[in-house]
C-alpha cells in the first residue's frame, strides 16, 4: 500500500535541495546605512554664509549614545567640522578665539528593518497534527516555499545647526532641520540570492559583481537637488594652490602623449627644455 505521506516528504526534500544564499551578519550593513545617513545630512548643511569668519563648533549637545553600531558622536562631529572647513570658515579650537559660535545637535540616528516573503511561509501544523494521531508516521515541518523574498533596512539621521555672535549673542544663521534616509535591500528570486541594492551600493550586486535584472531598477531614487552636494562631500578635494609638478612627472606625461615612442633621454620636457643648437659658423672659401 502506498504511503499517503510520501508526496509530502518528497516535496519537502525537493524544496530543501533548492539553492539559496544566506547572510550571517548584518552589522556591517547597518553601520553603512547609519554613516551614510549622517553623510547625507551633513552634506546639506551650508556654512558658506560665514565664509572667512572665525568660528567655533560647539558640539556639547552631540552626545555619545552607547549601542552596537559603530557610528558614534565623534564621527558626526568630525563630519560637521569637515563641512565647516570646506565651506570656507576659519575653524578655531577655542571659543574665545572665535567671532561666531556654531551649535550642532542630532535629533535622530537609527535603523529599521522588515522582511517580506512572496509565497507560503514555513509551517509545522501538519507535523503537530500527525503527532496527535496514534500510529501516524512523523511528518517533517513544511519549509518556506517562496518565489521571492525581500529584506529591507533603512537608516535615518536628523541633524541641525545654528550660529550666533559670540559677543552680542545675536543670531547669525540657522540651517533648518535636515532629515535624510539611507537604504539597503537584499532580495531573493526563486531561491537565488541575495541580490543587493540601495543607496549604500553602487548599483545592484550579486556575489560581489554588478548585475542587472529585467523590470528591477538598480538605481536608488533620491533628491537630485542635493546629489551634487553629496558628491562634493564624498569626493577627494585638494584645497589651496596646486602643487608644482616635478621634471620626471612632466617627462612621463610627455612620453604618454607620444605613445611612448621616444626613449626617456630624448624626450624634451618643460622642466628640461631641449638645448639650443650652437650657432652655425660660416666656412671661408678657399681661393
Amino acid at each position: 500500500m502506498r504511503n499517503p505521506f510520501l508526496p509530502v516528504l518528497m516535496i519537502g526534500l525537493a524544496i530543501g535541495l533548492l539553492g539559496c544564499g544566506t547572510t550571517n551578519s548584518r552589522k556591517a550593513t547597518q553601520q553603512l546605512i547609519l554613516s551614510s545617513a549622517v553623510d547625507r545630512s551633513v552634506s546639506r548643511l551650508d556654512f558658506s554664509p560665514m565664509r572667512n569668519k572665525k568660528v567655533y563648533l560647539d558640539a556639547s549637545y552631540v552626545q555619545q549614545i552607547k549601542g552596537d553600531n559603530f557610528v558614534n558622536s565623534e564621527y558626526i562631529i568630525s563630519s560637521i567640522r569637515q563641512q565647516v572647513l570646506a565651506s570656507g570658515c576659519l575653524l578655531q579650537e577655542s571659543r574665545n578665539d572665535a567671532d561666531i559660535i556654531i551649535e550642532a545637535r542630532v535629533g535622530a540616528l537609527g535603523a529599521d528593518d522588515h522582511d517580506l516573503t512572496f509565497g507560503v511561509p514555513a509551517s509545522s501544523g501538519l507535523s503537530t497534527a500527525a503527532s496527535m494521531l496514534p500510529g501516524a508516521p512523523a511528518i517533517p515541518a513544511i519549509p518556506e516555499i517562496s518565489v521571492g523574498k525581500r529584506y529591507d533596512q533603512m537608516g535615518a539621521a536628523k541633524i541641525a545647526a545654528f550660529a550666533y555672535d559670540r559677543t552680542t549673542r545675536k543670531p547669525v544663521w540657522q540651517s533648518g532641520v535636515v532629515s535624510t534616509q539611507s537604504t539597503a535591500r537584499d532580495f531573493w528570486v526563486m531561491g537565488a540570492g541575495p541580490f543587493h541594492n540601495g543607496s549604500i551600493y553602487d548599483g545592484m550586486t550579486f556575489a560581489g559583481d554588478k548585475v542587472r535584472l529585467p523590470l528591477i531598477s538598480d538605481n536608488e531614487i533620491g533628491d537630485d537637488t542635493y546629489e551634487e552636494n553629496l558628491d562634493r562631500y564624498n569626493d577627494e578635494i585638494v584645497f589651496g594652490p596646486k602643487p608644482k609638478r616635478t621634471a620626471p612627472e612632466v617627462l612621463v606625461d610627455y612620453q604618454e602623449e607620444l605613445g611612448g615612442l621616444l626613449p626617456v633621454g630624448l624626450a624634451p620636457t618643460k622642466a628640461s627644455p631641449r638645448p639650443a643648437s650652437p650657432p652655425a659658423v660660416a666656412k671661408e672659401k678657399k681661393p
